[in-house]
């Protein structure tokens, strides 16, 4: 659902929608000791009992639950910024490490050529030198010559002494080049090393970021269920409704960010997003792969193979089916590229990696806002920047 940005500053239109998305309900995580302003069931109660109090106690309970949500989402972003300095990092290492190695390989090549060039010296050297030095004077005085046979020796002497001074020069150039280019491998190896340290150092971050939001999200699962269910005895309602109410204005938060965004664009937008960071380095579905599980969902929903024709389509333009798929300027995040990429924990913990959890939270999204799939795809096509 990401517009298409270039990257200007879309970042407050972004932020402005970074309101979290009510949470899935917690599977076995035990959860952890309540916080001292979040209400007890007694208290609930007896708010109910009071039509004012029970107000105030809808309003802190809706506010409690939007502090958590907020809370984890910024974890989460938290987390995902830190993985793509570790991602920057790396390819700035891997670019430091293929400079290296090319210089080493120019200086060693450079090193062989020099040490031949000197070779070649020596030898013209011990050759003149067992033929007695220059004979120049001696052919002058040995009567013996005649002119011809003079003139000729003459040039030949003349010839060998400027194809000693070509290669004597080139053993220098060679010796220079060599120098040089060792220098340069050097400089570059040292900076491959700092970036070494850099990228291990990176990586350790945007691991602790990883694991502080899911810890995070952990408890945030554990105690928004409860605070669901006591909004839902407040209200006489459900948990699942007051869920449903959250995620329907979430989505359209969402819809208003991305709309902001594309009219940010002003005309220029990118094409194809980027790659994310994946926690623990960890697999990922290919893009073959998860088409064949949204396959495999389509009936769930209603769906046939005509729906599923335009979900391969929205979801091409949108990602290319690839699960870490990131738009940089949007921050618009995986298959169906979800703005802001968090919303997807309400379909499971492993958002960011799984296509499968990526999936389900897209077909729901697209059923709760557009219907169908074909839907979705009709309205991408009629918007420039493409969204949905």
């Amino acid at each position: 659902m990401r517009a298409r940005v270039a990257r200007l500053g879309v970042a407050a239109a972004v932020a402005a929608a970074l309101v979290a998305s009510p949470f899935a309900a917690a599977g076995a995580v035990q959860p952890s000791a309540p916080r001292a302003d979040y209400p007890s069931w007694d208290e609930v109660q007896a708010a109910k009992a009071n039509e004012a109090s029970k107000q105030a106690e809808v309003d802190n309970i809706t506010s409690l639950i939007s502090g958590l949500e907020t809370q984890t989402a910024q974890l989460q972003q938290e987390a995902f910024a830190r993985g793509q300095e570790y991602l920057k990092a790396q390819a700035d290492l891997q670019s430091a490490t293929s400079l290296a190695d090319s210089l080493q390989t120019q200086a060693t090549a450079a090193a062989a050529k020099a040490s031949q060039a000197k070779l070649q010296v020596g030898q013209l050297v011990s050759h003149l030198y067992r033929q007695g030095g220059d004979s120049t004077m001696s052919l002058l005085l040995d009567g013996s010559a005649g002119s011809d046979d003079l003139l000729y020796q003459l040039g030949t002497m003349s010839q060998l002494t400027q194809t000693t001074t070509g290669i004597r020069n080139a053993a220098v150039a060679a010796e220079n080049t060599s120098q040089a280019l060792t220098e340069q491998a050097s400089v570059a190896e040292a900076e491959r090393s700092r970036l070494a340290d850099e990228a291990s150092t990176r990586l350790q971050s945007a691991q602790d970021a990883q694991a502080a939001a899911e810890s995070k999200l952990a408890e945030a699962e554990a105690t928004s269920n409860t605070l669901y269910a006591q909004l839902a005895t407040l209200k006489d309602t459900s948990a699942q409704t007051e869920k449903d109410y959250r995620q329907g204005v979430a989505d359209a938060q969402a819809a208003a960010a991305a709309a902001a965004a594309a009219a940010a664009a002003a005309g220029g937008y990118d094409e194809d997003p980027g790659s994310a960071w994946v926690p623990d380095s960890g697999s990922i579905m290919s893009p073959a792969e998860a088409q064949a599980y949204a396959s495999s969902q389509m009936g769930a929903w209603g769906w046939g193979g005509d729906q599923f024709s335009c979900l391969v389509s929205l979801w091409t333009g949108e990602s290319g089916w690839r699960a870490n798929a990131l738009n940089e300027s949007s921050g618009a995040y995986g298959i169906p590229q979800s703005l802001p990429a968090t919303k997807m924990a309400t379909a499971g913990a492993d958002w960011q990696t799984n296509a499968a959890t990526q999936i389900n939270w897209g077909l729901s999204y697209i059923s709760r806002a557009y219907g169908t799939p074909c839907a979705a795809w009709s309205k991408w096509q009629s918007r420039s920047p493409h969204w949905y």
